[in-house]
């Protein structure tokens, strides 16, 4: 039996998802949100998101510990090929690779849909999310100085960019993660990701 599982979030993961969320909401400047989002809120920014970008969940028999997920970076029309990532990991599953599986995995999927591009902002010094942002590939731009206060101090914010596949002209919109969901692409790309979490991650 396999001990790992990662796929598509539902509709009743949200509280889930929720609760790893929220300790980097009160207790850190990871996200420069103040306050937990309530339930309701949090579960209609899954379902808006999730209408077109793909968010991962990984879970450890039947519990989630972690999750990664693509949404739009800027609402302009030219910037649809170019979504922004992010991951979030229950403290206890640190250092375990799971999260590079995870981003790894949700790469693979945003270049089989058409995008071109994937940024992350990093609120630093954060080292442990720098490190994963190279490990998959991405490369820093700069950093926005003094961009944001939280927990009594002002804090930087250093961006990453990763190019997904080569620039064309006219490319096509990209599709949504329903319009690949069933794909045999897609389902390969998952089948790979679960192979290799459940060989690599120990228990």
């Amino acid at each position: 039996m396999r001990k790992y599982k990662i796929r598509l979030i539902e509709d009743n993961d949200a509280q889930a998802v929720l609760n790893i969320y929220a300790p980097y909401v009160l207790n850190t400047y990871i996200t420069f949100e103040y306050e937990v989002p309530p339930i309701e809120e949090f579960s209609q920014k899954i379902r808006t998101i999730s209408s077109q970008y793909p968010w991962l969940v990984c879970l450890q028999n039947d519990r989630i510990i972690g999750n990664a997920y693509a949404s739009e970076h800027r609402h302009r029309t030219a910037y649809k090929w170019s979504p922004e990532s992010t991951v979030y990991l229950s403290e206890d599953v640190y250092g375990k690779g799971i999260g590079t599986i995870l981003y790894s995995t949700l790469i693979e999927i945003l270049k089989l849909q058409g995008y071109f591009n994937v940024y992350a902002g990093v609120g630093i010094p954060n080292e442990k999310s720098e490190r994963l942002h190279r490990s998959v590939g991405f490369q820093e731009l700069g950093i926005f100085k003094k961009v944001g206060y939280k927990l009594g101090k002002w804090h930087d914010t250093k961006w990453f960019q990763l190019h997904l596949q080569d620039h064309i002209i006219n490319p096509e919109p990209p599709i949504s993660i329903k319009g690949i969901s069933e794909s045999p692409e897609f389902l390969t790309i998952l089948e790979r990701a679960n192979d290799r979490i459940n060989a690599n991650i120990e228990v």
